[in-house]
């Protein structure tokens, strides 16, 4: 089971972080683009009453808008907050069941906080970074063809993520970067026969945009 973090948790976490850091040399930098979801889910196995053995689901890939901002505490050392538009995510049967096709649809609303490391200095072009946080999912809007009572528990877990940032001019930028993030979530449906199973997502996520620092 994942002990659930609450979105308020996230933020006073944010802010109690750029207060005790300071603001002598803070940067604030937006960042606005794509990301691609490329899930490798794989589960325990769908198991009830009447399953037959080797039921099972794979979830599909998925791309969305992608909203950042980061507060840089120094010339290395930044804070950032991770959005995105939820997208819409899709799983088919598979394995024994394989001929139900397509039998669930959500959208998974997941901030992340992170520490983030930029190597190099300000203005100087391009510069990679690193950082490690921690990311929150939540499912929403559940439905199935087949009229069950669909139930995903939620996710907090470990984010890693590295990339490069390039700066065009004083405000305006480049990045793109990728991500490991832990997801992993109990499903539950409810109908003729409960059905279960933990899904561990295990997505890699791709993002590239465009920043502007001030």
């Amino acid at each position: 089971m994942h002990n659930n973090l609450r979105l308020p948790a996230l933020g006073a976490t944010f802010v109690a972080l750029t207060l005790v850091c300071g603001a002598a040399q803070a940067q604030h930098t937006l960042k606005f683009g794509v990301v691609r979801y490329d899930s490798h889910s794989k589960t325990t196995g769908v198991t009830g009453i009447g399953i037959p053995p080797g039921a099972d689901a794979e979830v599909g890939d998925a791309t969305t808008a992608l909203f950042t901002y980061e507060y840089t505490v120094s010339p290395q050392f930044g804070v950032e907050l991770v959005m995105g538009v939820p997208p819409k995510i899709k799983a088919k049967a598979t394995g024994s069941v394989a001929f139900l096709g397509e039998v669930l649809t959500a959208r998974n609303v997941a901030p992340a906080l992170l520490v983030n490391y930029h190597f190099g200095e300000p203005g100087g072009g391009l510069r990679p970074y690193i950082g490690v946080g921690v990311n929150y999912t939540k499912f929403t809007d559940v439905k199935t063809p087949y009229g069950w009572d669909v139930k995903l528990s939620d996710s907090a877990g470990l984010l890693v993520h590295g990339g490069v940032d390039w700066a065009i001019n004083k405000n305006w930028g480049m990045f793109a970067s990728i991500a490991r993030v832990d997801v992993k979530s109990n499903l539950v449906a409810t109908g003729a026969v409960v059905l279960r199973t933990t899904i561990d997502f295990r997505p890699w996520t791709y993002e590239a945009g465009f920043s502007y620092r001030f």
